[in-house]
């Protein structure tokens, strides 16, 4: 991942792996990564289906006002 990417945290994450000196730490850092990165994704699927139902919605009132 770039510095740019958006949501990435890279100054936050680069800290918490400097720290993660021991094996507990690193397997809990490990965790909050893919935690994280589940949220990320629950939330963009979340997003999508927002918009799908929108957009139904949207085909539906237009279609309705056009008969």
């Amino acid at each position: 991942m770039s510095k740019q990417d958006t949501g990435f945290d890279y100054h936050r994450y680069r800290t918490l792996l400097a720290e993660a000196v021991d094996e507990p730490s690193r397997m809990a850092f490990i965790e909050l990564l893919i935690e994280e990165h589940a949220k990320e994704r629950l939330r963009t699927h979340t997003t999508s289906e927002r918009l799908a139902i929108t957009a139904k919605a949207v085909a539906g009132i237009l279609g309705t006002s056009r008969t």
